[in-house]
């Protein structure tokens, strides 16, 4: 169980990058995504033949995977939505609300009763982006879709929760990759018709972000993230995953000047989301003994 724990606190670092990335990548949200997928399923393919990993699967298996990834698609283009019309600290502060939509959707997907301490964790968590969403109205829209964001994000967790019980996990990965490489690629023209991008080919900056953005932050991110789901509640997951803001938020202060974006309220919400995490930790290492 420690191990598990550790593996997910390091994908919570790695998730805290992403962020910084969709920050340094000039390409629009759309494009960003799109070819996000398109080099995580190329890498995937090449690590599955590597690895002598047999990811053949049956038709109906394929279609379950593929809805987990345009879940994860709408969830990527909604999160570096949030990042483009708001900043990083706003993106990533956003998501913590994951915890709280996994702790609605998942007793009513699964048939479950509410638990009372995951509502109430997660209503601390609510209550700081609250605190945060009044700091500034010029970021409003970008609060919004980084809401809409980890909405999404919860359905993908608790789908994926299912997914990672009867299959390898990098086999997921690959055809959530490939589908979403496919499906939105298939959307994208019509897309780029109402938002309109400066550049549609990423130049060899971007392209190199997009690489590491690609390997550590989505291959690397998500392989980890569907094997401590093998361990750990999807709802534990989703609430550690609150502390990728003060990873995100430390850099975008360090190298973007956020910090003189924010405000008092935006600490105090802050705290908050820090202090469900924290507790919810506590909790579940004492359920685990």
């Amino acid at each position: 169980m420690k191990k598990s724990y550790l593996l997910l606190h390091l994908a919570v670092i790695l998730a805290g990058f992403t962020g910084v990335f969709g920050k340094l990548i000039t390409l629009n949200e759309g494009l960003l995504v799109w070819y996000r997928l398109l080099f995580s399923a190329i890498i995937l393919f090449f690590i599955l033949h590597l690895l002598g990993i047999r990811y053949t699967v049956s038709f109906k298996d394929k279609i379950q995977i593929s809805r987990a990834g345009l879940l994860l698609t709408l969830h990527w283009l909604l999160f570096y939505a949030s990042i483009k019309y708001a900043n990083i600290s706003i993106g990533v502060v956003c998501y913590c609300l994951t915890s709280f939509f996994t702790a609605v959707f998942k007793p009513l997907l699964d048939n479950e009763k509410f638990k009372v301490s995951e509502l109430l964790l997660s209503t601390l968590t609510l209550a700081g982006i609250s605190l945060i969403f009044h700091f500034d109205t010029s970021y409003q829209l970008g609060i919004t879709l980084g809401v809409f964001s980890s909405a999404v994000g919860a359905l993908y967790t608790i789908y994926n929760k299912r997914l990672v019980q009867h299959f390898d996990t990098k086999v997921i990965n690959y055809y959530q990759m490939v589908a979403g490489t496919l499906c939105w690629g298939a959307l994208l023209p019509v897309y780029l018709l109402y938002f309109q991008a400066d550049s549609i080919v990423p130049g060899l900056k971007d392209t190199a972000y997009l690489g590491l953005l690609s390997f550590f932050c989505t291959v690397g991110l998500y392989v980890a993230f569907a094997e401590v789901l093998k361990y750990i509640p999807a709802f534990t997951v989703n609430l550690t995953y609150n502390l990728e803001p003060v990873y995100a938020i430390m850099m975008a202060f360090l190298f973007f000047g956020e910090s003189k974006e924010v405000n008092l309220s935006f600490y105090i919400g802050l705290v908050f989301i820090i202090a469900s995490v924290v507790l919810q930790t506590i909790i579940s290492l004492k359920k685990a003994k």
